[in-house]
């Protein structure tokens, strides 16, 4: 059964009628780690936030885990990571983590253990009494995922989580997100706007076409796991850069999801 299955999806919102996404067919199987690329505006977070049923599809269906996606959040089936950490600051870092559990009723004892595993597993271990604002940008972002993994979802939805986050913070994030999700063995939805982040991290890409947002091709990203620094340098990660960047050329897009010059002179 996949763990996400959409078809003939389209959402228009009626403020303008604009229409964000249109026909949206996409099946994503259990462990894979599927990223979205596309020009700005071409709808990628909002059919990420139609997936955590966030916002309702105009028509088409969804599913997650074989029930209707509104189903699958009230299960708690599936976790969230926006690009802002979105942390409490008067809550502590093992707070943070902890208030998914604590709204699913887990008692005490329980709640302290699964935070301070989530806590080693994302190497902030003895940070448990500190605040948000006493951490770095990249802390902070995995205390986000600590507490999205907190309550071990099937499927963890990420939208441009590390997009703010300086190149080198960035890249060292995006090899500890691997291990995570091989030690997790759990399935990612991952938007983001970096052909190279998106072919470093991924099983599959989903490359989008401008407003109203089709999907315009799947590249499958054959590069052996586990990945590395090394993995950068392979001829192989290079064709696939390539690949995914004549999509976004054919849709009219440039690496940064931009339209390009030549189609808007």
């Amino acid at each position: 059964m996949n763990v996400v299955s959409i078809n003939g999806l389209t959402k228009t919102f009626p403020k303008g009628n604009v229409t964000a996404l249109q026909g949206i067919d996409l099946e994503i199987a259990p462990g894979e780690f599927v990223s979205m690329i596309g020009p700005s505006g071409c709808g990628k977070s909002t059919l990420l936030r139609v997936i955590g049923d966030l916002i309702q599809p105009s028509a088409g269906t969804i599913e997650v885990n074989g029930k209707s996606s509104h189903q699958a959040r009230l299960d708690h089936d599936y976790g969230m990571v926006f690009q802002d950490s979105v942390l409490f600051d008067w809550r502590s870092v093992a707070k943070n983590v902890s208030l998914p559990l604590e709204m699913l009723g887990w008692e005490r004892s329980k709640r302290k253990g699964r935070v301070d595993e989530m806590l080693r597993v994302v190497e902030l271990q003895g940070f448990g009494d500190h605040y948000p604002w006493q951490l770095s940008g990249g802390m902070q972002m995995r205390v986000a995922i600590a507490r999205a993994l907190a309550f071990e979802p099937a499927l963890l939805l990420m939208d441009e989580p590390f997009g703010a986050l300086d190149e080198m913070t960035r890249e060292r994030l995006n090899i500890e997100l691997l291990e995570l999700w091989r030690r997790m063995e759990s399935t990612i939805v991952f938007v983001t706007h970096s052909i190279s982040e998106a072919v470093f991290l991924s099983t599959r890409v989903v490359v989008m076409s401008p407003r109203p947002g089709r999907i315009a091709g799947l590249v499958n990203i054959d590069l052996p796991q586990p990945r590395s620094v090394d993995t950068r340098e392979d001829p192989r990660y290079f064709e696939h850069v390539t690949e995914v960047r004549e999509l976004l050329r054919g849709v009219g897009a440039d690496e940064h999801g931009s339209v390009l010059a030549e189609e808007t002179a």
